[in-house]
């Protein structure tokens, strides 16, 4: 996931076990405002109130009627009772959280409301089915343990089975014309997946010179 950290300090002294987890972070001041169409390109703002409650307060409510990007307030045990369902998040994260609860509340809020639209149907190839409405993805019947980025990747790849895509395709696709970062990412993302694919890691096969392909082999022979 995309995060942006609303803090006055280092992430990870505010919430350590999110050091420990893959995602990509950027971090703004608590007292700058963030302009709308910044906040956008985000999957969730983090807001720091570790230090300074009323400052994050603050901070929070101000993006109410600017963006729906999900907030998320860090806050100690002690500050607690200062929350309160006017500062407009949609959950809260102590300092002590681990990152495995930091993930899956990072992954709820991905989570589509029962009052939104019929989920969207399975998307399957080569014995991959990505169920896109619970943000689950099988391969032959096996569940994978994924990251978002890793989720987002496997999903593109299997909606397009057998054709190839360079790296910078797959950025532009998956992590949006907007990110910051080098293609290098695509290749560390790739091999994350490969290594949780397991004996189907083949899948994904490398095409030098051009980049990464789904289940050629195998639609490349129907195809004959």
């Amino acid at each position: 996931m995309q995060l942006l950290c609303l803090t006055d300090r280092d992430p990870a002294d505010s919430l350590p076990g999110l050091d420990l987890l893959p995602h990509e972070i950027r971090t703004s001041p608590l007292s700058l405002r963030v302009p709308d169409t910044m906040a956008d390109r985000f999957d969730a703002i983090l807001i720091d109130g570790t230090l300074d409650p009323r400052r994050a307060r603050t901070a929070s409510m101000s993006l109410i009627d600017s963006t729906e990007t999900p907030r998320v307030v860090v806050l100690s045990e002690v500050a607690l009772p200062v929350l309160t369902t006017d500062w407009g998040v949609r959950d809260l994260l102590l300092p002590t959280a681990s990152p495995a609860e930091i993930e899956l509340r990072l992954r709820l809020l991905e989570r589509p409301s029962l009052a939104d639209e019929t989920p969207s149907p399975a998307v399957q190839a080569a014995g991959v089915v990505i169920d896109e409405s619970n943000f689950i993805a099988r391969v032959y019947g096996r569940t994978l343990d994924l990251t978002y980025k890793e989720f987002e990747l496997l999903h593109f790849l299997t909606g397009h089975p057998g054709r190839v895509f360079t790296r910078e395709q797959l950025l532009s696709e998956v992590w949006g014309t907007d990110y910051f970062g080098g293609t290098r990412t695509v290749d560390v993302h790739v091999r994350r997946l490969r290594a949780k694919l397991g004996d189907h890691e083949g899948l994904i096969s490398t095409v030098r010179g051009v980049g990464y392909g789904f289940a050629r082999a195998r639609y490349e022979e129907t195809s004959e």
